[in-house]
């Protein structure tokens, strides 16, 4: 893997990227210090690491983001409520900060613009801190209407960090 710093044209492109994903917030979630690793196989960017660790990953196939924790407790901060969350009763919160799945019967509430795919945050009900990012299975607004089945596979929760 090759590593090296952004030029001005990539940090554009991927603040544009983070701009459609994520709902315009691309310049706050992208820092000028993040450094990219590049595959040296097909010289594609891969994950975009911010002190030394995993901020962000990059999908191959269609180019969109992939959270990380470090990269979600940012974007829980600069994104409006209910945006890309999803709100866990808070007694499900150890067992979804620890890695844990998000099963309907868990949800209180979730973003209804949430579409099968997203990347999205979990976070809890009574503090808003957050739990976890993962991938939404159901949409936002299906996953607070039915009360079984998995809402969210989560990929990274806080206490895996």
């Amino acid at each position: 893997m090759i590593k090296r710093r952004p030029t001005v044209e990539e940090l554009e492109e991927l603040r544009a990227i983070a701009d459609l994903e994520f709902r315009g917030v691309g310049e706050q979630l992208i820092p000028d210090d993040i450094v990219l690793v590049i595959s040296p196989s097909t010289m594609k960017i891969r994950y975009l690491l911010l002190n030394n660790k995993i901020y962000l990953s990059i999908r191959a196939g269609d180019y969109r983001f992939i959270l990380h924790v470090s990269a979600g407790k940012v974007l829980n901060k600069i994104l409006p409520h209910p945006h890309l969350r999803i709100y866990v009763n808070s007694r499900y919160s150890e067992f979804i900060a620890s890695g844990g799945n998000v099963f309907c019967k868990h949800v209180v509430m979730a973003d209804p613009n949430i579409k099968p795919g997203d990347e999205v945050l979990v976070v809890d009900s009574d503090s808003y801190e957050l739990l976890g990012v993962g991938r939404a299975i159901k949409p936002g607004w299906e996953i607070t209407y039915y009360s079984w089945g998995e809402a969210v596979r989560l990929r990274e929760g806080v206490s895996e960090e």
